[in-house]
């Protein structure tokens, strides 16, 4: 059990000092962390990218994976007002639609998508649990679910270590290291994880501790 325990962060990031250090940060490991995980899952087709934030991981995988379209949902008008430019300045506006959605509660039939996909967005989410719950009510059978995130460390101390490593102060405002910060004490832990997966029906999937910080909700594969 972690010592730790978690502490909420705002669902929907509409700051505008938060939102433009969060589009300044460097997208580039986590948009080559989720292509990495989706190509090994053989993932195309229609997909969803639930929090598409400033539209860098989105643009990442439809630039990477040629045969898919991409619907991307958030909440925060401010974030789609990015995607929506940078969607366009990609010219991959026949490819990727951004759309304002709450992730606990698409307006998609079931079944909808081949792909679902999302990166650092759950620890955002207050039920995590209705997240996941929908997540795999729009996934087709037999589809590819890859959940990305952050996981909470056990203690005070190692989590100031981790902003300290992937968040020096040499190259990252203040601002950006509370928002590491805010953003691990708020995750999850990789057994609250399964657990919850179990809870929302999932089957056919499994926890992968992918670095120091980082763990994915993915199915397993075929």
């Amino acid at each position: 059990m972690s010592m730790l325990h978690r502490i909420l962060e705002p669902e929907v990031m509409d700051d505008p000092v938060e939102a433009r250090e969060y589009d300044a940060m460097d997208h580039a490991k986590p948009t080559e962390a989720i292509v990495r995980r989706l190509r090994s899952l053989e993932a195309h087709g229609r997909m969803l990218d639930l929090g598409i934030g400033g539209g860098h991981i989105t643009i990442g995988v439809a630039q990477a994976i040629t045969d898919c379209t991409i619907v991307g949902v958030d909440l925060s008008p401010m974030m789609l007002e990015m995607s929506a430019r940078r969607i366009a300045a990609a010219n991959l506006a026949d490819r990727i639609a951004a759309e304002r959605a709450d992730v606990k509660a698409l307006p998609h039939p079931d079944g909808a998508f081949d792909v679902v996909f999302s990166n650092t967005i759950l620890h955002h989410i207050p039920e995590p649990l209705a997240m996941l719950r929908e997540a795999w009510r729009v996934l087709r059978p037999d589809g590819v679910l890859v959940i990305r995130d952050l996981f909470r460390p056990p203690t005070a101390a190692r989590l100031a270590a981790l902003v300290d490593e992937h968040a020096p102060l040499s190259i990252n405002t203040p601002d950006q290291r509370r928002l590491l910060a805010e953003s691990l004490h708020a995750a999850l832990t990789p057994d609250e994880l399964r657990q919850l997966a179990a809870e929302a029906g999932m089957t056919g999937v499994e926890v992968v501790v992918e670095t120091d910080r980082h763990m994915v909700l993915q199915t397993v594969p075929r």
